[in-house]
C-alpha cells in the first residue's frame, strides 16, 4: 500500500512538474504571437482578394467526370492559386500523390539529357535521392535520364554557402533546386531573404537558370512567398499547409506559365497538361482548404514556439529558437540517444484525435534510407498541417515536430511529452 501512494505521488508530482513547465513556457513566448498574428492577418486578407477577384461561386464546387474537360471550377482554382502566389500560372490536382510527386513533375518536366541541377543547400530531403538518382533505382531517376546533378555542401552543414553558389553557378547550370524546409536535417530552414539572395546570385550567374523552389511547410508562414522574390517555379503538398487540414490529397505547382505547363505535361501527358483530369467531387474541400490555410497555419506556429521554449527549458537543443522569425512549421528537437525519440513519438500519438490507442514502432517507410518512426493521429493519413512528429533512427536522434490544427492541442501534447521525457531525464 505504501509503494502505491508512493507512486501515486510520484506521477502527481511528475504531471504538476510537466504542467509548470509548460505554463512557464507560454508565459516567455506569448509576446512572440503578436507578429504570428500579423503574419496571418496579412496573408488572409491575400486569399480573400484572391477569392473575390476570381468571383468563386457555388458554381466552382461542382464537378465532371471521365476526361475532365471544361471544368469550370478546375481552372478557377488554378486561377486562385496562380493569385495567392503571385505566378503566371498554377495547377492544383488531386491527381499528385504527395509533395514528392509534384517536384518529380517539376524536374522530369523541366530538365532535358545532358542538362544539369545542382541543389543549392546541401542534400535534398530523403525521398528526392531516389528522384535524383542518388540511391534507389537509378534507370527510373533524372540521373538515369541523363541529367546531370551536383549538390553545393552547406557551410557546417548548416549555413548557405553564398560564395561556393556564386563560383559554381555558370552557363553550363540550367535548374537549381532550392528546398525552404529542413528535411531531416539540422541545417536552417531558408526564410524567404535567404531565398532572394540565393536567386540573385544565380540570376547574376546565368539569367536562363530555372530557380525552383521546394515550398512544402513554407506556405503562409510568411508574408511573401518565393515567387515574389525572383523565383521561376514553386510546388508543394495540399496535405500540408495550403489544405487548411481539411483537403484528402493533392499538390499544386505555379510559377512561370511554361514551366508549369512542361511539369503539367509530365502529371498527365504532352497535349493535355492541365487541360484533364476529373476532381472528383474535391473542389470544394480545396477551395475551402486554402481559405482556411492561414489561420491554421498560424495556429501550428503558435504550437512550434511553444514546443521550441518547453525543450530549450528543459536542457535540450531545439531550433528554431522561440524568437527566431519562422519560413516553416518544422520544429526539432535533438535528444541524442534513441530513447526519448522514441518515447516523444509515441506519446504524442496517445494524445492524437485518431488511433490513440496505437504505438509507433520504426519500420522501413518507401523513399527513405532509415528507419523512420512517425506519429500522427491525423484525421487525413499523413497531413503533416495536423499535429504530428517522425524522425529517422540514427544520430543525432532528432525529432521533427509540425502542424497542429489548434494550438491547445498542441500545448496538451505538450504537457504529456514532457512528463513521459522527464521520466528518463535528472530534474
Amino acid at each position: 500500500m505504501l509503494y502505491f501512494v508512493l507512486f501515486l505521488c510520484f506521477d502527481y508530482s511528475m504531471n504538476k512538474i510537466a504542467e509548470n513547465i509548460v505554463k512557464t513556457a507560454e508565459e516567455k513566448v506569448k509576446k512572440y504571437f503578436d507578429f504570428v498574428d500579423e503574419v496571418k492577418e496579412y496573408n488572409q486578407e491575400k486569399v480573400l482578394r484572391a477569392f473575390i477577384k476570381n468571383k468563386i461561386g457555388l458554381e466552382h464546387f461542382a464537378t465532371v467526370s471521365g476526361y475532365g474537360h471544361d471544368d469550370m471550377g478546375r481552372e478557377a482554382l488554378d486561377n486562385v492559386f496562380a493569385d495567392i502566389f503571385k505566378a503566371e500560372k498554377a495547377i492544383v490536382r488531386n491527381h499528385f500523390v504527395s509533395g514528392t510527386h509534384t517536384l518529380a513533375c517539376c524536374l522530369f518536366g523541366n530538365l532535358r539529357y545532358g542538362e544539369k541541377l545542382v541543389s543549392l543547400a546541401g542534400a535534398p530531403y530523403d525521398t528526392m535521392e531516389e528522384v535524383i538518382g542518388k540511391r534507389g533505382d537509378k534507370r527510373s531517376s533524372l540521373i538515369g535520364h541523363g541529367v546531370k546533378y551536383e549538390e553545393i555542401p552547406l557551410i557546417n552543414d548548416m549555413d548557405v554557402d553564398f560564395d561556393a553558389i556564386r563560383e559554381k553557378i555558370d552557363t553550363s547550370v540550367n535548374m537549381v533546386l532550392i528546398q525552404r524546409s529542413r528535411g531531416y536535417s539540422l541545417r536552417k530552414s531558408l526564410n524567404i531573404e535567404t531565398i532572394r539572395k540565393m536567386i540573385e546570385i544565380v540570376k547574376a550567374k546565368n539569367p536562363n537558370c530555372i530557380c525552383f523552389v521546394d515550398n512544402c511547410y513554407g506556405e503562409f508562414v510568411e508574408k511573401l512567398e518565393p515567387l515574389e522574390v525572383g523565383a521561376d517555379l514553386i510546388a508543394g503538398s495540399l496535405i500540408k499547409n495550403v489544405g487548411g487540414g481539411i483537403v484528402e490529397t493533392g499538390g499544386y505547382i505555379a510559377g512561370k506559365e511554361e514551366y508549369v505547363y512542361q511539369s503539367a505535361c509530365q502529371l498527365t501527358a504532352p497535349g493535355i497538361a492541365g487541360e484533364g483530369g476529373a476532381m472528383l467531387n474535391q473542389l470544394r474541400l480545396i477551395f475551402q482548404g486554402v481559405f482556411m490555410a492561414p489561420s491554421i497555419v498560424s495556429e501550428a506556429i503558435k504550437g512550434a514556439i511553444l514546443a521550441s521554449q518547453v525543450f530549450e527549458d528543459i536542457g535540450y537543443i531545439s531550433t528554431p529558437k522561440p524568437h527566431e522569425i519562422r519560413t516553416d512549421l518544422i520544429q526539432t528537437i535533438r535528444f541524442d540517444k534513441e530513447k526519448p525519440l522514441l518515447e516523444f513519438c509515441k506519446t504524442l500519438q496517445s494524445l492524437s484525435p485518431i488511433e490513440s490507442y496505437l504505438t509507433p514502432v520504426p519500420d522501413e517507410v518507401p523513399g527513405y534510407d532509415n528507419k523512420l518512426i512517425m506519429a500522427g493521429g491525423s484525421f487525413i493519413e499523413g497531413s503533416t498541417i495536423e499535429l504530428s512528429a517522425d524522425g529517422p533512427v540514427r544520430p543525432p536522434y532528432a525529432v521533427y515536430m509540425q502542424g497542429g490544427l489548434n494550438y491547445a492541442h498542441v500545448k496538451i501534447a505538450l504537457k504529456g511529452i514532457v512528463e513521459k521525457v522527464l521520466e528518463d531525464k535528472d530534474i
